[in-house]
């Protein structure tokens, strides 16, 4: 488990300015629900002056994403907009009093979100000069121009880096060549040269007493599927868990969460009670979507199902 800050945990539990802005005038959306983080921020700017006189997000996404959107909003009312554009995602971390390094990806999201929300203001359109197609990360669907920007606006020199800061990696891997090469490229951009990580070996055992006599053949008990390759049953079983986990909190304010079907790397579940309609059920769902991602060790999506379409799949 990661170790968060005391300010992480209060803009997630207790999230500012959370939900849209009325008479918003600037609207930034950011990543997307297929790919598990998705942000809208909304502000209300001041056409005279271009102060932000407010500001409000919706997120779908794990905790450090949910504070790095509260964090946002809460450093940018009251600046202008070019005031704000100065803030970086490292700026965003730092309020926080600093985010886990597998979860700098949430800064970074937040910043693009600002970019887009000034950017749908003035009219303008957001550069994006890549051809269509040229994914560095499918399974993020991260393209090499943010890869790019965001390994010089934070000096990355891994592809844990890259991971960490855009998610690209994370998923079947199969990117990591593609990351090195840009690696590669940038490093070489302010002089240094990139080193790939060294293959993790297998560790081997190694005893040091002398050897005793084998016992007597046992009946082979049944072993354990190999880490991250789970049988459909335990992989059910171990998302039944987590839902169990997750449910008193849920239940100590009315809601609760029921899971329906797991189907590949989509887990359908009803949200109920209190959690039905609720403004933060987005927020909910994207906690139980990381935690799910972590006990599982692979990506999942959260699908909520409504009452109507259970009907429908039950026929």
């Amino acid at each position: 488990m990661w170790d968060y800050s005391e300010k992480v945990k209060e803009h997630f539990y207790n999230p500012k300015n959370a939900g849209a802005v009325p008479e918003a005038n600037a609207i930034g959306d950011v990543g997307s629900l297929s790919c598990g983080d998705a942000l809208r921020l909304t502000l209300k700017v001041d056409p005279e002056t271009d102060v932000i006189l407010d500001a409000g997000f919706q997120t779908f996404g794990c905790g450090s994403a949910i504070a790095s959107s509260s964090a946002l909003t809460e450093m940018i009312k009251g600046l202008t907009l070019d005031e704000a554009l100065k803030i970086s995602n490292q700026d965003i971390a730092d309020f926080l009093d600093g985010l886990p390094p597998e979860k700098m990806h949430c800064s970074v999201m937040g910043r693009e979100a600002l970019q887009a929300a000034v950017a749908n203001y003035r009219g303008e359109e957001l550069e994006d000069d890549h051809e269509e197609g040229a994914l560095v990360c499918k399974c993020f669907a991260v393209d090499e121009v943010m890869v790019r920007d965001t390994i010089r606006a934070n000096q990355l020199s891994t592809v844990e880096d890259v991971t960490n800061y855009t998610k690209a990696g994370g998923g079947c891997s199969a990117c990591h060549e593609a990351i090195e090469r840009v690696l590669t490229e940038e490093l070489a951009a302010r002089g240094e040269v990139f080193v790939a990580a060294p293959t993790k070996a297998k560790k081997k055992v190694v005893t040091l007493e002398s050897p005793k006599p084998a016992p007597a053949a046992a009946p082979a008990a049944p072993t354990e599927p190999a880490a991250g390759k789970m049988t459909n049953l335990q992989r059910i079983r171990r998302i039944e868990t987590v839902l169990a986990s997750i449910r008193p909190t849920l239940q100590r304010d009315g809601g609760d969460v029921e899971l329906l079907d797991v189907d590949g790397k989509s887990v359908y579940v009803k949200l109920t009670g209190a959690c039905t309609g609720c403004q933060m059920a987005a927020m909910t769902l994207g906690g139980i979507q990381q935690r799910l991602i972590e006990e599982l060790g692979e990506f999942v999506k959260v699908i909520p199902v409504s009452a109507a379409a259970q009907a429908q799949m039950e026929v």
